[in-house]
């Protein structure tokens, strides 16, 4: 689960309704818990960079690191990442999945239409082989709960 505190959460909000008809993005940062209830302490906006930013979202990774580095100068670690869905539904589309790289981090998703938040944690078990088929990648879906 994902403790998230209402100024967060109305941020994030605030951000996906005037990013539309695009995709925003950002980074969760706090205290994570890669098995247990991390806690969003704040949100941490990026550029979408994406070539198609209606459709998918990209973080530039120089910015990236540099949200990183600004967390760890809080103490805060990476909880996970948000983005927006403007026309499509709150949870991870095809193109999530292919792009999700984090393990056991949130990914927060906001739905426009209906306004809905989602969240997922991306798993991944078991030993890669040659084949490449002995890891089992996949979202499972984390309750939000408010602070």
């Amino acid at each position: 689960m994902i403790v998230l505190p209402t100024a967060v959460r109305e941020a994030i909000l605030e951000r996906a309704r005037e990013g539309r008809p695009e995709e925003i993005c950002g980074i969760l940062g706090g205290e994570y818990r890669p098995d247990g209830r991390s806690r969003v302490q704040g949100q941490y906006p990026a550029e979408n960079v994406a070539e198609t930013p209606r459709m998918r979202y990209e973080i530039d990774p120089e910015k990236q690191l540099a949200v990183f580095k600004r967390l760890e100068d809080r103490g805060e670690e990476i909880v996970g990442f948000y983005h927006s869905h403007p026309r499509g539904p709150a949870r991870p589309s095809e193109t999530d999945v292919a792009a999700a790289t984090w393990p056991d981090r949130s990914y927060l998703i906001v739905s426009l239409d209906p306004l809905e938040i989602g969240s997922w944690r991306w798993r991944t078990d078991g030993e890669d082989d040659a084949g490449g088929d002995g890891v089992d990648e996949r979202f499972e879906r984390e309750r939000i709960i408010a602070d």
